[in-house]
């Protein structure tokens, strides 16, 4: 439930995310049009050109539309698992949308998935459940000498100098059967199949924790020329060929092209952000613990 929770969340997050890069594109084609406007006046520009470049901003348009409502969406889902009856305009969620490249070693994971995992834990438990019940079943099957003593005042005894009489005995029965070997056998077996539950049970947690490792792993390999290079350069690119567009030196379709191959390259950004944290959700829930190593 709380992976799926963070999952809602995580999802909320890049949909806001998104929203805000559309309306970025918006607010930046707008003073494209009113560029291109301006060219068309002076002549620079036919009208044909800007008709198309006019005509573009249905797409921009469409993409708000469809981000505001994949927004509330995501808020209505979180709201549902939350319980929460807050009007979806009233919700809003905050958090880092980012990532961190400092990943720890496998093994960090490792031992903190074996001192954190409820279901390891509980398969220890039933090993030490099973010892100490063969131990009862061991001491169960044992017998005990018996030890009794008396005193007694007898006046009509033949002996008028000894009316009291002290006596004491010791009962060791003679075991010849043992009843309980069964109940012996029985729980050997349980403490052998605890144990070989405990290894299965050790072997699928440590399964978990680098299924989710390496999903996180691939996803910082991903993450990282795009902070360190892509979003720059798409960023730059599209500078550079709009101010080109701006003076005659590139061509519509070129401006065109820099524009979409910067909001693909924002937006391939936003869905790895969005499946780096779902994969540390993941990864959380395979170690059996909210905060990550």
């Amino acid at each position: 439930m709380i992976f799926a929770l963070r999952t809602a969340f995580v999802g909320t997050l890049q949909a806001k995310f998104i929203l805000d890069l559309a309306k970025a594109d918006l607010e930046y084609y707008d003073k494209i049009i009113d560029i291109s406007r301006a060219m068309f006046k002076a002549g620079a520009i036919g009208q044909i050109d800007l008709d198309r470049i006019e005509l573009l901003r249905v797409q921009y348009e469409s993409e708000i539309e469809n981000a505001i409502v994949n927004l509330r969406t995501a808020k209505i889902q979180l709201l549902q698992m939350l319980d929460d009856r807050t009007p979806v305009d009233r919700f809003d969620v905050t958090g880092p949308f980012d990532f961190s490249d400092n990943l720890p070693p496998l093994d960090t994971y490792h031992y903190a998935a074996l001192a954190a995992r409820p279901d390891l834990q509980a398969a220890l438990q039933t090993i030490q459940q099973s010892d100490t019940n063969h131990k009862l079943a061991i001491s169960n099957g044992s017998t005990d000498p018996t030890y009794a003593a008396w005193f007694t005042n007898n006046s009509s005894t033949n002996n008028p100098n000894g009316p009291e009489t002290i006596g004491v005995s010791v009962s060791i029965p003679l075991r010849i059967f043992d009843r309980n070997q069964g109940e012996k056998k029985r729980t050997l077996i349980d403490i052998d199949r605890a144990q070989q539950a405990s290894e299965a049970t050790r072997a699928q947690v440590f399964s978990d924790v680098d299924t989710a490792y390496e999903l996180v792993r691939s996803n910082i390999a991903l993450l990282k020329p795009y902070k360190e290079k892509y979003n720059d350069q798409a960023l730059r690119v599209r500078d550079t060929v709009t101010f080109a567009y701006e003076h005659g030196g590139a061509s519509l379709m070129d401006f065109l092209n820099a524009q979409s191959d910067y909001r693909q390259v924002q937006l391939a950004y936003a869905q790895l952000l969005g499946s780096y944290l779902t994969a540390e959700g993941q990864l959380s829930l395979a170690v059996g613990a909210e905060k990550l190593p």
